[in-house]
């Protein structure tokens, strides 16, 4: 069974599950070739599937583009502005087509067909994913560049029906969202060369007082191309999982990693303060009685969550005195709660074992690395397998030497979670002043800025450098930029200030990283104050710049290196 030959329409049309005669997208293809694979292997009695798939192909996605003018007012837009590549422009632009999906109409006959399969689903959460043609590809995977919206699927029928659509109109528009645009160009494609067609899924998990999620969430890697370490073995994998829904391990928030071949290591440290700086210490849930997305911190509700929870003991643990405590424990007072899963390889170990085994299997059926999202449940022991689709590859550079600066200036150095690359002859470094950086909540006009900066500097593999985990969307863990705003960067430094809980971490998992693997982009952590680590902050204030726009972003240009030894774990950028 070929993963590229395979044709995933007869199974949703064997089971009912297909409105339209379009294509299915990639994300359809990956989640029924999953089931195809699964089903009759040893695997099939722990591996489950949701129990209702639903696909609008992209038939319906045509006709409401057809029917709404949808290409003619894109035309129209972009006339005056050649490839229509500048991000201002393409944020305005997304907004008329925005509107214009909004308020558009659509057939009576898939208004016909959508009442018909909210009747089958019932009222369950349901989850409104992108499944387009280019997506989750062996090349481009575009994760993260097209919408999924989330519909609580509450009240009358005709409520629950509008509530969908509306979503169903969201994850169509996001074909022109600035980032995705931006993905395609890089990679030699157009907007023509795309068509959305959406995948239908029950939203896995339980409801428990109103609040409706899945105990874990998280996403896997068949292997690892940037290891924190040469420890870890880059065949056996890696898992990011968190507590609730699955969006804190898709985007750059707190979240957990583990290396299947060392399920034990830490790669973010092992003392108690390091744990509690990098754990997730809130969780996202559908709120069944207004069905909104909520997100709740873990200090509010966790007597709730030891009750409802039998092994939590296992996953939230309490911070205080610079010490970790079991949660249930009547000897702290005060404290801090966090997701530490601390004993979680101890106590789960069926959960790693199955999430490796699974990924093993699946690269081996596709022929290729596999990335899978999932859900699970510690009491049942219960995999339920949301989505696969072919790991975007990196190639490791060959083993780095990096040489003796000699006169040279070590502008920045790091020593953990470091691959091999080399960048030589780099003419442009941008620098987010960690000091300044959120001083006044002007997080998002920093990431404009950089925006601004990367477009100019298209061809150029720049150097970006900044504080915490670029691309968060929590814009307090680092610049909230978007793929745009970022896709020519050929290095990318992540400067941890652990006294502002800006922390790097090697995001491995999120759809961030995958980018900086299929556009080759090198990633260098650097924790200011730590033993072996450098922000040369004398170098930074003496050295001209170009001040911009805000006053956190600088642009200096020079001569600039950068070398990444991950056999020794250590990088450099040097300055002439």
């Amino acid at each position: 069974m070929n993963y590229s030959d395979f044709d995933p329409k007869p199974i949703f049309h064997r089971y009912k599950r297909l409105i339209g005669d379009g294509d299915v997208g990639g994300k359809a293809r990956g989640l029924a070739f999953a089931f195809n694979a699964v089903t009759g292997s040893p695997l099939e009695n722990c591996v489950n599937f949701p129990d209702i798939n639903f696909v609008l192909t992209t038939e319906a996605f045509c006709d409401f583009l057809s029917d709404n003018h949808i290409e003619a007012l894109l035309e129209e837009e972009t006339a005056s502005e050649g490839d229509g590549s500048d991000d201002e422009f393409s944020l305005r632009l997304f907004s008329r087509l925005s509107g214009a999906f909004e308020r558009g109409a659509v057939r009576p006959s898939l208004l016909t067909d959508i009442g018909r399969m909210i009747a089958a689903i019932g009222d369950v959460p349901l989850a409104i994913r992108s499944s387009s043609i280019l997506e989750d590809s062996r090349k481009l995977s575009f994760a993260g560049k097209y919408g999924t919206r989330f519909s609580a699927n509450i009240g009358s029928i005709e409520e629950r029906e509008a509530l969908f659509l509306s979503a169903v109109k969201e994850v169509w528009a996001s074909l022109y969202n600035p980032a995705a645009r931006a993905y395609r160009s890089k990679h030699g494609l157009t907007d023509r060369d795309e068509s959305m067609a959406v995948v239908i899924q029950p939203v896995m998990g339980k409801e428990r007082n109103f609040m409706y999620y899945p105990e874990i969430a998280g996403t896997a890697f068949s292997k690892v191309y940037r290891r924190p370490s040469p420890r870890i073995r880059k065949e056996d994998g890696v898992v990011r999982f968190c507590f609730g829904l699955g969006t804190r391990t898709v985007d750059r928030l707190k979240a957990s990693v583990v290396y299947l071949s060392h399920p034990s290591l830490r790669p973010q440290g092992n003392l108690p303060a390091e744990i509690a700086m990098t754990s997730q210490s809130e969780f996202d849930y559908i709120d069944r009685r207004s069905g909104a997305f909520m997100t709740a911190p873990l200090a509010s509700h966790l007597p709730f969550l030891l009750r409802e929870h039998p092994f939590s003991g296992a996953f939230i643990e309490i911070y205080a005195d610079s010490l970790l405590y079991w949660a249930g424990s009547d000897q702290v007072k005060g404290g801090h709660p966090i997701f530490s899963f601390s004993a979680f390889p101890q106590r789960h170990p069926r959960f790693f074992s199955l999430v490796k085994e699974l990924c093993a299997f699946l690269e081996e059926k596709m022929g290729s690395p596999a990335d899978i999202e999932f859900t699970y449940d510690t009491g049942e022991e219960k995999l339920t397998l949301l989505q696969l689709r072919p790991l975007a590859s990196y190639e490791e550079m060959a083993l780095v030497v990096i040489p003796d600066p000699g006169d040279r200036q070590v502008v920045l150095r790091g020593n953990r979670m470091v691959s091999n690359g080399r960048l030589e002859n780099i003419h442009h470094i941008v620098y987010v002043d960690p000091d300044l950086y959120g001083k006044d909540q002007s997080y998002f006009e920093v990431a404009r800025e950089i925006g601004r900066i990367n477009h100019k500097l298209s061809g150029t593999n720049y150097i970006l450098a900044g504080p915490g985990r670029w691309g968060s969307t929590n814009p307090k863990l680092g610049v909230p930029v978007r793929y745009n705003e970022i896709c020519h960067c050929g290095c990318l430094v992540e400067i941890g200030i652990l006294e502002s809980d800006y922390t790097p971490e090697l995001s491995y998992g999120t759809h961030f990283f995958l980018d900086l693997d299929v556009d080759g982009t090198l990633y260098l952590p650097v924790f200011d104050g730590m033993k072996g680590n450098v922000l040369n902050r004398p170098w930074f204030e003496s050295t001209p710049y170009e001040p911009k726009r805000h006053p956190a972003v600088r642009h200096y240009t020079g001569n600039f290196s950068v070398y990444l030894d991950g056999e020794k774990e250590v990088g450099v950028i040097l300055a002439d």
